[in-house]
């Protein structure tokens, strides 16, 4: 199933991105796309009373991007033979620098190995959380100890319909991205394909409070007609997909489709780990202030807590802040 054209891969250390480059090319393979591989040198800051841009500055930022670029080129030695892949060294901050080569070349994946803070035993770290946030394409990023066939893909979908006509629009057809990109990727891996949905009733813990103390049996009423809702529109977004991919595609990979009754910071972690599962497909919105899906606070309480690959991808409505250039 083609879903990419042109992939950009980001090489940070050779020692650990030997797993999103070999993801990066067999994506590439598969899909007939073009292949990008980069690397970002950070900018030469002197200080001590030596100015920046003279001549020992740029002597100094000269080497670290030629180090950078013989790096690159050991990273894809063993894979040349296999397609022609394009290289490239750039200068800035890292995700700056990766936001702006995507908007200025078409990327329409980033493929990239995590960042790992060992001090603080944390799997995404800042440079990770602001491409999640800020980058327009979809963004998978990789553990270096990840497997080359996932056994196991889990897709995360909002179906709650609280929100304005036009939110409501662009989260359902996010919905039936990160459905069909899992979908893909499941066959691709011969892997398992869980698609999950976390849900609340809203006011739930509020109509059991002692202000207002209503009837259980009104509560209990209440909460399984938003369970039912939900229900209904989590049928309605897999007849949609099915209808997209054709009936087979399901009926060969027979997903497990698990609605799961609790707050996503903590029902998502622990379905996660509770099925093993070696990449999260998610939608990601940047805005603040919108209840839902997966953002700010609510996203790094979530990445901070599983132990996998994650594949975000952003609405199609979605406008970055980043500029293509300074």
């Amino acid at each position: 199933m083609k879903r990419f054209n042109q992939i950009l891969c980001v090489i940070t250390r050779p020692e650990t991105s030997e797993a999103a480059l070999d993801r990066a090319v067999t994506l590439a393979e598969n899909n007939q796309a073009r292949l990008t591989v980069i690397a970002v040198a950070e900018p030469i800051s002197i200080g001590m009373g030596i100015p920046d841009g003279g001549p020992i500055s740029k002597e100094l930022q000269a080497a670290m991007i030629s180090a950078s670029a013989q790096d690159l080129e050991l990273a894809i030695k063993n894979y040349q033979s296999r397609l022609e892949i394009n290289t490239k060294v750039l200068v800035g901050v890292q995700f700056i620098e990766i936001i702006r080569e995507v908007l200025r070349n078409g990327h329409d994946l980033v493929v990239k190995s995590v960042e790992q803070l060992d001090w603080l035993d944390r799997l995404f770290a800042s440079e990770d959380m602001h491409l999640l946030r800020k980058c327009p394409c979809p963004v998978w990023l990789i553990k270096p100890v990840a497997p080359k066939k996932y056994r196991k893909v889990l897709a995360l979908v909002d179906v709650n319909d609280a929100y304005p006509e036009l939110e409501l629009r662009s989260r359902r057809l996010l919905n039936q991205h990160v459905v069909e990109l899992a979908t893909s990727l499941a066959i691709a891996d011969f892997a398992e394909l869980h698609i999950m949905h976390a849900w609340e009733a809203s006011g739930e813990s509020a109509m059991r409070g002692k202000f207002i103390h209503a009837p259980e049996e009104k509560v209990s009423a209440y909460v399984d007609s938003v369970r039912r809702q939900r229900q209904s529109n989590l049928d309605k977004l897999m007849n949609e997909v099915n209808g997209h991919l054709g009936p087979d595609t399901l009926d060969y990979l027979k997903p497990k489709v698990h609605m799961v009754k609790g707050g996503g910071r903590k029902v998502i972690p622990q379905l996660t780990k509770e099925i093993d599962a070696d990449l999260v497909v998610m939608g990601t919105v940047a805005r603040t202030g919108i209840p839902g899906f997966i953002i700010g606070n609510t996203a790094e309480s979530i990445l901070h807590q599983i132990d996998c690959s994650v594949l975000a991808i952003k609405p199609v409505d979605f406008v970055t802040p980043i500029t293509a250039w300074d």
